[in-house]
């Protein structure tokens, strides 16, 4: 038997609206509640399963997404459409901008809980 990541848990302040933020952006679909969860679930059955944090403060975490050509242009347009910032690296340094590494695509951006969120269209050391 492999072993494959069959979900996570994503804390925040409000499960809801991140889930929503989430989907929308990637063009993915809410689930139904689950316990105390709202799912989202992604094209290679892994789960992100929000769950209110009644933490202060949440620790922030880095989600990255591996997306095809065509979807990235259709994230990369919600993102403007929405007035997302964006950057080319994962410490947001170089804003307004994307990267190409491994001859792809990538950027990042933050959820509503500050997560530090990754779209490429490349997976790392592919480009050779």
């Amino acid at each position: 038997m492999s072993v494959e990541l069959n979900h996570t848990i994503v804390a925040a302040r409000d499960k809801k609206a991140s889930a929503e933020f989430l989907a929308g952006v990637l063009g993915l679909e809410v689930g139904a509640p689950y316990g105390p969860f709202i799912p989202v679930a992604t094209g290679n059955g892994v789960t992100l399963d929000f769950a209110d944090s009644h933490e202060e403060q949440i620790t922030t975490q880095h989600y990255a997404f591996l997306v095809s050509e065509k979807e990235f242009d259709a994230i990369f347009g919600r993102i403007q459409q929405a007035g997302i910032t964006y950057y080319a690296d994962p410490f947001h340094r170089q804003a307004g901008q994307i990267n190409h590494h491994d001859g792809g695509r990538g950027l990042y951006f933050e959820d509503p809980n500050q997560h530090n969120l990754e779209i490429i269209t490349r997976p790392y050391g592919s480009g050779g």
